[in-house]
């Protein structure tokens, strides 16, 4: 019944065939969980610090890299050669990559310290900006119209957001430092940026297993040795109990969840995607924050989840080709079509994305030959 309904909609208005289509809606539904996650380790950060003044941004995040290394390096190491071989070659890349995501958490925690709430939402978009540039850049993305529309629509809901902040009960002034702040933000958000768009060309050239297992290897020794220098002394005055150990165990849990579930949303998306669809992660902390922080409502916020949704589903009614189309040949129309017949099988199956695609020979001497 469902399926005739979609049918119907999409015969009547050819436009909707990019909305109303499986692949879209599961991207949708990714990214909303994915935005949930990232509420949740807000959420609970948020906890300890309302509750015991606690700021130990870099131990909430060794336990996630942790658990990455625990499962992902583990399984990697179970092919002791090839695991030796990957180190060897692309080791250096995937260390400062772990690097770059470790001082990107870091960075825009610690500047809650410095700056207000408002400018962090505002500043922190320049990550949806990084990843346009570096996506254009190194992975040959060309935008059309039709996407340069829908970021813009989405930062609109921003703006909604920022509005609502300034004149509701969620704005603290200025900040003790507020340029300090702001230059943290935007490092940060450079960061996490370089990161998306690293991630997004390792799953879809590599495989899922491998991105995290690297993560995890040297994002565990890097936070490790950040976490003994700069947090050492407040880990040794905190006075632990049950409540602080759970929020700095759901915060791990939640952080785990969104690196685990984040590059299979990027093997359905792109990493530009997946950053639009994390701007309503504000909107779900407002409505965790009216119960939990006493936060005022505003009709506001319901218009910047709107926008953000609308500016997704602009984004996407167009997909965004990777380079200049090659001469049409036979050999290059069978490959294209191959291609497609592939993306929309991993549509059609979200258990399928959770598996490193194998790809079909066919498809690979076909492209040797379009080449």
């Amino acid at each position: 019944m469902a399926d005739e309904l979609v049918e119907h909609a999409t015969s009547r208005f050819p436009f909707c065939a990019g909305i109303f289509n499986r692949k879209f809606l599961v991207i949708l539904a990714l990214g909303q969980l994915l935005s949930w996650f990232v509420c949740g380790t807000g959420v609970f950060s948020q906890l300890l610090v309302t509750n015991y003044g606690i700021e130990i941004p870099t131990t909430q995040s060794f336990l996630n890299y942790l658990l990455l290394g625990l499962i992902y390096t583990t399984a990697l190491a179970c092919n002791p050669n090839d695991f030796k071989g990957k180190l060897k070659e692309r080791g250096l890349k995937y260390f400062f990559l772990a690097l770059f995501d470790v001082e990107a958490n870091y960075l825009v925690v610690k500047a809650y310290q410095y700056t207000n709430l408002t400018s962090i939402q505002v500043l922190d978009c320049f990550t949806t900006a990084s990843v346009l540039v570096l996506s254009w850049i190194f992975l040959k993305v060309r935008y059309q119209c039709v996407h340069y529309s829908g970021v813009v629509i989405c930062l609109v809901g921003i703006i909604c957001l920022v509005i609502a902040d300034y004149y509701g009960s969620r704005y603290y002034g200025a900040g003790k430092n507020q340029v300090v702040g702001d230059i943290l933000v935007l490092c940060g958000s450079i960061m996490y940026g370089v990161s998306n768009v690293a991630q997004e060309f390792v799953v879809k050239n590599f495989s899922r297993a491998e991105f995290l297992g690297m993560i995890g290897f040297f994002g565990s020794f890097i936070s490790a040795i950040q976490m003994i220098i700069l947090e050492r002394s407040q880990l040794l005055a905190i006075e632990w109990n049950y409540k602080i150990a759970l929020y700095i165990v759901g915060f791990a849990i939640c952080l785990f969840l969104l690196y685990n579930l984040m590059p299979i949303a990027m093997q359905f998306s792109s990493a530009t995607v997946v950053n639009l669809s994390l701007l309503t992660a504000d909107f779900y902390s407002l409505l965790c924050g009216i119960f939990l922080f006493h936060y005022k409502f505003s009709a506001l916020y319901l218009g910047s989840l709107t926008f953000i949704i609308i500016g997704l589903i602009v984004y996407n009614l167009k997909p965004t080709p990777r380079r200049a189309d090659p001469p049409v040949t036979q050999t290059s129309l069978s490959y294209r079509r191959l291609e497609e017949d592939s993306e929309e099988s991993n549509g059609d199956s979200f258990l399928s994305s959770c598996h490193d695609p194998v790809p079909s020979l066919c498809c690979q001497e076909l492209r040797n030959v379009s080449e």
